[in-house]
């Protein structure tokens, strides 16, 4: 910890000398990227140092307290040394949590992509059960929610939806929600009342602003066609569903929802440049994943994350082990309790990962 805190500070010197060499200063962008760095670094390293003025003077009372021979001095400097010891304590604690990583995510806003997984018509259901609850959820955080596409089931739910969340702290929030969410329940068409277990799967992906992806019209496959509903009912009697395909990557997005071809087109682009840019960051996290794993779980599509038992009325979040009686409640979009302590475990990885 304190060789990176070393390398820091030593970087913060480096920038201020540049910052006052005049040829750097006539360079506008290059000192405005010297300017966010220093601040980037400031509060941390005025920890650095707060800690190494500390560890000085602790080092000094020790040693003056060891040469005091008058009882009523050797008491104050007992007592300075133990409130040294204790700010000292605190301040490395600090730096500990000023060292995790920011996550440079943390203001983005979401696309949320839920789809069926095994068990038929009962994974629909529940996919449209998860929709309700993340609906809810954004209702309770004030966030905008924005219907992108989604394919019905014959007898309720979703094959597939996708819509975005807007607001404060949303990928902070629904990062934790990637993976595969399975439902213990007795199925509607189900007769013997046996219980059954679907899954449907969850995609977080971040928003991607379009200095953050570029795609060029060559590098687009369009197709248009009619939309249609479930059953292959036609519900529109105009070309207005679209699909994209991304000739580089093969990713395909169709989306048939809105009435108007231009519409359904730039709801598709949104999707598509959010799966870019988190195949792009699946990949970061892949390479980094051998230096630290500070994550709770991969956020893999693939990993079981979560189960919702319907007959004991629980859901329980496998990453942490945590066991919630409140099914219902967190159905209605009261996931907060969850939330939390998925971000508390999180911070307890990235602050024991720091401390090595």
């Amino acid at each position: 910890m304190f060789e990176k805190l070393d390398s820091l500070k030593q970087r913060f010197e480096e920038v201020e000398m540049s910052m006052a060499d005049p040829a750097v200063a006539a360079d506008r962008n290059a000192y405005q990227a010297l300017v966010r760095e220093r601040s980037a670094l400031e509060e941390i390293v005025g920890a650095y140092d707060r800690y190494l003025d500390l560890e000085k003077q602790l080092d000094d009372a020790r040693g003056l307290l060891q040469q005091e021979k008058e009882k009523e001095m050797a008491d104050f400097l007992a007592g300075e040394a133990e409130s040294l010891e204790g700010e000292l304590e605190s301040t490395r604690e600090r730096l500990k949590v000023l060292l995790i990583p920011k996550d440079e995510l943390a203001d983005k806003d979401v696309l949320v992509e839920i789809r069926a997984g095994t068990g038929g018509q009962e994974a629909s259901l529940f996919a449209g059960d998860l929709y309700r609850m993340y609906s809810r959820y954004a209702e309770n955080n004030g966030w905008k929610s924005e219907q992108l596409s989604s394919s019905p089931s014959e007898l309720g739910g979703f094959k597939e939806i996708i819509f975005s969340l807007k607001g404060d702290d949303v990928f902070p929030r629904m990062k934790f929600e990637s993976g595969v969410h399975r439902v213990q329940r007795v199925p509607v068409t189900e007769s013997s009342g046996r219980i059954h277990t679907s899954a449907a799967t969850v995609a977080i992906l971040p928003e991607a602003e379009d200095v953050e992806v570029s795609i060029e019209p060559s590098d687009l496959k369009v197709d248009v066609f009619r939309s249609t509903g479930p059953g292959g009912q036609s519900v529109n009697t105009t070309d207005s569903a679209v699909r994209l395909t991304h000739k580089p990557t093969g990713m395909v997005v169709t989306c048939q929802d809105e009435k108007s071809q231009l519409q359904n087109k730039e709801k598709a682009l949104r999707i598509l440049k959010a799966r870019i840019l988190d195949a792009a960051r699946r990949r970061k996290q892949q390479e980094e994943a051998e230096k630290r794993r500070l994550q709770v779980g991969t956020g893999e599509r693939s990993e079981k994350v979560r189960t919702y038992n319907f007959p004991q009325g629980r859901v329980t979040d496998h990453r942490i082990g945590l066991t919630l009686h409140k099914l219902s409640g967190i159905l209605e979009g009261e996931l907060n309790e969850l939330i939390v302590a998925l971000q508390e475990d999180e911070r307890a990885r990235a602050l024991k990962e720091v401390g090595r």
